[in-house]
Formats: structure tokens, C-alpha cells, sequence
């Protein structure tokens, strides 16, 4: 597949997916615990890990590469796992408002599976609701975005 500038990219980085945006000398913008937002090469990027893509039409990608060249005079931010992680860098370009998926999914399945522990005392049912969180979360944020 190849990405064009501007396009988001996503790799699996262990339980989450990593995800950044294709600058327009092919490198890309993303955050990091360690770097914060920096650009890498795309094999930097990668890690060796199958990369995919969602390729935007050309009037998004203008206004993505237009966000962020507003980004790079302001300067590149550290990374906070609640406020700035890569999700929040490539959802910022490419929407109002920043924000993080997954994360949310996270503590909100998290959030229902300590509740139900509390309660039945019961590890399976904890488990199984945790899964069933995520997905309540991921369809209500979808809801919310359309």
C-alpha cells in the first residue's frame, strides 16, 4: 500500500495500535512515551511491524498537512498518555477535537470489569465485561461522532 502525505497510518504496538501521519518527504509525525511528537522514517515508524493505512481524499489531506504546519511553529509537544498520545496528535489533525479511542475504551471496559468483580467476585465475569465495556464505549463514541 502506499501512503500519500497526509495519510494516517496505524501499526500494532502490543495490546494498542500506534498510529501516526505520512509528512510529505514520506516520514512520519507521531508520539511517543520516550520522544514525545517527533517525525521517524517510516521504517523507524514501522519497526518492522505491517503498517496500515487510512488514505484520506485530497481535500483532507490539505487539511491535515495544513494542521500540522501550524503545529510545527507552535513546536511539538511531550507525550501524556490521558491528554497527548498518538491518538490524540493524529485525531487533533484530523478533527476538531483531540481525543483517544482507545484509551477510552480501556477505562471505561476496565471501569466495568472492577465493578463487576466488586460485585460477583467472579474473574470470568470480570473479564467478559471488560470486553463488553470496550464495546459499549466504541459504539456510544461512534454514535456521538455521526
Amino acid at each position: 500500500m502506499t501512503f500519500l502525505a497526509g495519510d494516517i497510518v496505524s501499526r500494532r504496538k502490543g495490546l494498542v495500535m500506534h498510529h501516526g501521519i505520512v509528512l510529505e518527504d514520506g516520514r512520519v509525525l507521531h508520539n511517543t512515551p520516550l520522544q514525545g511528537e517527533h517525525v521517524s522514517s517510516f521504517g523507524e515508524f514501522s519497526r518492522g511491524n505491517r503498517v496500515h493505512g487510512r488514505n484520506l481524499s485530497p481535500e483532507q489531506r490539505r487539511s491535515v498537512l495544513s494542521r500540522l504546519d501550524s503545529k510545527e511553529e507552535d513546536g511539538y509537544q511531550r507525550y501524556n498518555l490521558f491528554t497527548n498520545n498518538c491518538e490524540h496528535l493524529v485525531t487533533g489533525a484530523t478533527s476538531p477535537k483531540p481525543r483517544s479511542p482507545q484509551l477510552g475504551g480501556w477505562l471505561v471496559g476496565a471501569g466495568v470489569a472492577a465493578a463487576v468483580l466488586a460485585v460477583t467476585r467472579h474473574p470470568g465475569w470480570a473479564i467478559t465485561s471488560f470486553y463488553t465495556g470496550k464495546a459499549i464505549y466504541k459504539r456510544l463514541a461512534k454514535a456521538i461522532d455521526e
